[in-house]
């Protein structure tokens, strides 16, 4: 773990101390090769589960995945937001990397938890960086209601699993991740204990963000600057998946019952969120509402608390955190040659950058879940899981997929076909920074169909 968590807090100080010119470079590289180096976390996904123990850090097959996820996107992010940030002033520039690093800092310490409070902390830690992404660098003014959303939902949402956490230590008297699992079955009766099962997962429902709990989320996308719409929908959505797996081992006897209203909501808000997406105007907001969407079915696949409900979860987390990232940065470019992010506005790119097509084209179709990638198989997994739960989840799962085909080619369709409007005349042509971040995004996703097992979690 050190080897990445020390080069990481080094970049902070590379940053401040290294040349104007040569800010972008030096700090893209540094974290390129920390991405490279994590990718060695990948190597021994051992039988025993647990491996790189220390007294507060540790991996298994199920962070393993999330934590390399996490390391990959901050040279993506450096990338993306370099063209945009160039007009600010130096200082501002290394002040918006130091608080890419210091995301990915607090979220391999997230990720890499094996004590619950520990966890807690940097789930909440993580806030504060996006909290500043988006109200100081976001584009319009409406960006500071967009913060106050965003922090109040994950903040109300959290509260109560600081609560159940101390209740937990109180009855168990641990909270290490290594122990809990052999303690013994806490026998929950009361409505009290009800409450308890509650108030564990809603903050990681709301992080998630489960449909009804989720009107933070879109606000908090169209607002950000690209790099904050990428780490969200990359990995901080990831993170209520993570903790949900994380506590559902311990919350055994009692979700049979109590997770069918989430497991309803979740799948309708598969049905709704891509209506939704169906009628958008504005290119991220429909992004953002396709993330809710698929995370709708990983909530499923993970209430349900199947082996491959679970696996499926986790291989749709990952293959989810790359291919909205890639559709966040394409969104991006377009804003940044056309100044509008209203799909109607900014039409016809094909005409113009013909080699961004071919990038919208793979993006879009990862986003529907074409054969044989990793998107199809997380949800393949997760929709045959559900179906022997309860066969009628088939018609709302079924629809979703449909719906999700539908919005994704009409976003397609909307921003690389038809004739370019007549106010678009002078665009820049696509850059060589712009193809490499393309390719580090999708690359991985399609290398990923020769060895899914990499990212099956447990079922491994």
């Amino acid at each position: 773990m050190l080897k990445i968590l020390l080069p990481t807090l080094m970049l902070v100080p590379t940053t401040w101390l290294v040349p104007g010119k040569w800010l972008w470079p030096t700090a893209l590289l540094h974290s390129l090769i920390i991405a490279f180096a994590s990718l060695s976390w990948l190597t021994n996904l051992s039988e025993v589960g647990w491996s790189s123990l220390s007294p507060y850090l540790a991996k298994d097959p199920l962070s393993t995945p999330l934590l390399v996820l996490t390391c990959w996107l901050l040279p993506l992010m450096i990338l993306a937001s370099q063209n945009h940030t160039a007009s600010e002033p130096i200082n501002r520039q290394r002040m918006y990397i130091t608080l890419l690093t210091s995301l990915q800092f607090f979220l391999i310490l997230a990720f890499g938890a094996t004590e619950m409070i520990m966890f807690y902390v940097m789930f909440e830690a993580t806030l504060i960086p996006t909290l500043i992404l988006i109200t100081r660098w976001g584009n319009q003014a409406e960006r500071l209601n967009a913060g106050v959303y965003f922090l109040f939902y994950t903040l109300a949402g959290s509260l109560p699993l600081l609560v159940a956490l101390l209740l937990l230590q109180n009855t168990t008297g641990s909270l290490s991740l290594l122990t809990l699992a052999y303690a013994p079955p806490i026998p929950l009766t009361t409505y009290g204990d009800k409450l308890w099962w509650v108030a564990c997962l809603l903050a990681f429902l709301v992080k998630m963000p489960l449909y009804g709990v989720h009107l933070w989320l879109p606000k908090a996308h169209v607002e950000a600057p690209v790099a904050g719409s990428m780490i969200l929908a990359a990995v901080l959505l990831k993170l209520g998946g993570y903790g949900m797996m994380r506590m559902l081992t311990i919350l055994e006897p009692l979700t049979k019952e109590l997770s069918y209203p989430f497991i309803i909501f979740a799948l309708w808000g598969i049905i709704m969120t891509g209506s939704i997406c169906l009628r958008q105007t504005d290119l991220k907001s429909l992004i953002a509402y396709s993330s809710v969407s698929h995370m709708g079915l990983v909530v499923g696949g993970i209430l349900i608390q199947t082996p491959w409900g679970f696996s499926g979860a986790l291989i749709l987390m990952i293959a989810h955190g790359l291919t909205s990232s890639a559709l966040f940065c394409l969104a991006n470019t377009n804003y940044e040659r056309t100044h509008s992010r209203t799909m109607v506005l900014a039409r016809g790119l094909q005409m113009a950058l013909p080699l961004m097509t071919t990038w919208w084209f793979i993006a879009s179709l990862a986003n529907l879940a074409l054969p044989p990638l990793p998107n199809l198989m997380g949800e393949l997994m997760i929709i045959v899981s559900l179906f022997n739960w309860s066969w009628w989840t088939l018609a709302l799962t079924g629809a979703g997929t449909l719906i999700t085909a539908g919005y994704s080619l009409y976003m397609f369709l909307m921003t690389q076909r038809s004739q370019l409007p007549a106010h678009v005349t002078a665009l820049e042509p696509s850059h060589t920074r712009e193809h490499l971040l393309m390719v580090l995004h999708l690359l991985p996703l399609i290398l990923l169909i020769l060895k899914p097992e990499l990212i099956w979690g447990w079922a491994a």
